[in-house]
């Protein structure tokens, strides 16, 4: 039977940030996921510098061989409405394929890696974990996704959470494509419904074009992917069908999960802790500070993992996100009528100084907001 003090459970940004931070901290750290990596991964696929920071990645190293796509400037605006064009005369974000960043980080984390296998049962004896009946642990840490099995074996609510629902599609395009396509690399495209309960991107990295959407709406999701998709067609931003690559995924966006994050030996941490940003539904600097948050509680715990020797983790999350839980305009479509709403919604995105100032500058980029400590 194999064994180690902590067992990730999911190797994404999230697992392998917090096994990264755990590397010289003296414990014996295993990733367990059901993939085997490099595996592709449903995801805009975009990072800010944030990301590079928290994670001491430089990005020219990181660049040669792999896709690091600068990102300079966006084009905003309402489906069908007029679009606003923001140039900051600098990369500001990256592009990335999810599929070379996860690979990267897991093998940077230095841990042991137990590749192709989920996690099919978690039982409690004594002062250890036993997964997979194999793999005994004294702590696990849930880091699996939306659908994590940690948050369901130790007791998650899962049934009837409020979870934003999205599809996309990324495409390897080939020459004909390459000389149709009107998206610019350094500008993803950003399109908001009327209703401002989700947005449609368009976002090209080199060859890669990742098309998709998201809403809170789960049961009008299909029609709004399939406006969104003619709009594209009919305005000549996309001159192919992406429709049969499209796949499907949901998040918890911060705030609208009950699950707990921090008990009696266990954690969850990424969206498995549900704490994607609200507005933007970005996840992956959530995940990576959330992963490097757990592994400092982890390490200062000094092998007592009782729920409040952990208890400081759930305190620095909710001092990191809940400044950003809400906006004044994410909440308008619940008091104005829909009518109003989408001829408010219509004129606002398409305004610049709206565009940058609460759209890219508050909601995508977050650059007014402090660094995870």
């Amino acid at each position: 039977m194999d064994s180690c003090d902590v067992l990730i459970v999911g190797g994404g940004p999230a697992g392998s940030s917090c096994a990264w931070r755990l590397r010289n901290s003296g414990l014996d750290v295993a990733i367990l996921d059901k993939h085997v990596f490099p595996r592709d991964k449903v995801c805009g696929g975009w990072i800010t510098p944030g990301v590079l920071s928290e994670l001491e990645i430089d990005p020219l190293a990181y660049g040669r061989g792999r896709v690091l796509q600068p990102i300079t400037s966006f084009r905003t605006a309402s489906i069908e409405g007029p679009a606003a064009l923001t140039d900051y005369g600098k990369p500001v974000s990256y592009g990335i394929l999810r599929r070379e960043f996860d690979d990267y980080l897991l093998k940077r984390s230095r841990s042991r890696l137990f590749e192709g296998e989920s996690l099919t049962s978690l039982e409690r004896t004594g002062d250890q974990w036993i997964a997979n009946g194999r793999i005994k642990a004294r702590l696990v840490v849930g880091a699996g996704g939306h659908f994590c099995p940690v948050a369901r074996l130790t007791g998650a609510r899962m049934p009837g959470e409020s979870a934003v629902v999205a599809q996309e599609a990324e495409v390897e395009m080939d020459g004909q494509q390459l000389a149709q396509c009107r998206v610019r690399g350094d500008t993803p495209e950003l399109y908001f419904c009327s209703d401002m309960k989700g947005y449609g991107w368009c976002f090209r990295k080199q060859n890669a074009l990742n098309v998709g959407l998201g809403r809170l709406d789960r049961h009008s999701l299909s029609r709004h992917v399939g406006d969104f998709l003619s709009f594209l067609k009919s305005s000549g931003r996309l001159a192919f069908d992406i429709a049969p690559a499209l796949r499907g995924h949901a998040y918890l966006i911060y705030g609208n999960s009950a699950r707990d994050i921090a008990g009696d030996y266990f954690m969850l941490i990424g969206d498995a802790a549900g704490l994607a940003y609200p507005q933007s539904g970005e996840g992956i600097l959530p995940a990576i500070e959330s992963g490097l948050f757990a592994a400092e509680t982890i390490a200062g715990a000094k092998g007592t993992y009782r729920r409040e020797k952990l208890e400081s983790y759930r305190g620095r999350i909710a001092g990191r996100f809940e400044k950003s839980q809400k906006h004044w305009i994410t909440s308008l479509g619940a008091h104005l009528a829909p009518g109003l709403m989408s001829s408010l919604a219509r004129r606002m995105v398409g305004m610049p100084w709206f565009a940058r100032g609460v759209i890219l500058d508050r909601w995508f980029l977050h650059r007014n907001e402090a660094r995870a400590s």
